[in-house]
């Protein structure tokens, strides 16, 4: 037997923490950033890093706390967005995010993790640290959409016609990833059909079911993140994708993630996806605007209680390099 409980609307819940005027100002200066890079006209490198999931608030704040003292050393450089990934796909079973169980427990204490979520997301903001998520429950998207600059769909719902029409509507960049096989079809059509205009149903702040007709978003992309077998950072790989995109008529830039089945979930060789792809934006490929990491505080799973990650160590020594290795930062004329 299935229990219904009454959830708080988004209009209540961002009543009970708001983002003021200073904070939607960040915001949209984050996403005009992002939004220049995609289109190429800011050459920086973007480097979307972070822990596989967020479980703990103090954690991520200290991680927070790092990661905006390093993005303060590079950012002429790379423009850094720490991963606050919330909700979990589960292809079985498993922890679902902290948004749906924020005491770990199995109590599935949602109304708790809507508003743990919303408060944490705020503290990054004040912190001035743009943020990047995997958007799994269209439902639960307008409780935080405000408070994020950049956006994931998925290996496991970039085929979904309800996450192509949420990322449609969604006003940051959506990336969306290949499936965990390795095929970049799905995905390049998921990326097209968010750029048109949709027709769907979709909650409003209120909390009421309601026809939605998007914009369309024409800030979607593609991200390589390998698969069971093999990973698909490589030359060929991202020569072969690119080639691809193209005959779909997808023209966008690109991101790698070096986790996942590019490091098949081995934290070390993430270093190899990075190193590998950063050469290959200092070769000239254009199409390659940055890359996701797997990053915490301590290695490995010392303090993911999902996928291993890198270490922070290796990590700030993996952004310096880079930052060392790129030539310094233009902003181009925007027409």
């Amino acid at each position: 037997m299935s229990f219904f409980t009454p959830l708080p609307t988004p209009q209540e819940v961002h009543a009970a923490y708001p983002l003021d005027l200073e904070g939607k100002k960040t915001i949209s200066r984050f996403r005009l950033t992002a939004e220049h890079i995609m289109r190429g006209e800011d050459d920086r490198l973007i480097l979307i890093a972070g822990p596989c999931s967020i479980h703990d608030v103090d954690i991520a704040i200290e991680y927070a706390t790092r990661f905006k003292a390093l993005s303060n050393k590079v950012n002429e450089r790379i423009f850094m967005i720490m991963r606050t990934f919330l909700e979990k796909p589960r292809t079985q079973f498993g922890w679902k995010g902290f948004l749906y169980d924020p005491l770990l427990d199995g109590s599935y204490e949602i109304e708790k993790g809507l508003s743990a979520s919303r408060e944490l997301l705020l503290k990054l903001t004040e912190m001035e640290v743009p943020l990047a998520t995997e958007f799994l429950d269209p439902t639960l998207t307008p409780y935080t959409e405000d408070l994020i600059t950049w956006g994931v769909i998925g290996a496991r719902t970039s085929t979904s016609q309800i996450h192509r029409q949420m990322a449609s509507h969604l006003p940051m960049p959506m990336g969306f990833k290949n499936e965990t096989d390795g095929t970049l079809d799905n995905a390049i059509c998921g990326a097209l059909a968010a750029r048109h205009p949709q027709a769907t149903i979709g909650t409003n702040p209120e909390g009421q079911t309601c026809s939605l007709k998007t914009a369309g978003n024409p800030y979607t992309h593609l991200i390589l993140r390998g698969s069971h077998e093999t990973p698909n950072y490589d030359h060929i790989a991202v020569s072969e994708a690119i080639h691809k995109q193209r005959l779909y008529g997808l023209n966008s830039r690109l991101l790698v993630d070096c986790a996942h089945g590019n490091s098949q979930k081995d934290p070390k060789k993430q270093q190899l996806a990075f190193c590998s792809t950063l050469e290959q934006v200092g070769e000239g490929n254009h199409l390659i605007m940055g890359m996701m990491l797997e990053s915490h505080l301590q290695g490995g799973n010392a303090l993911s209680i999902t996928d291993p990650c890198l270490d922070w160590k290796t990590t700030e020594e993996l952004i310096l390099w880079a930052y060392q290795s790129l030539p310094t930062h233009q902003i181009h004329a925007i027409p």
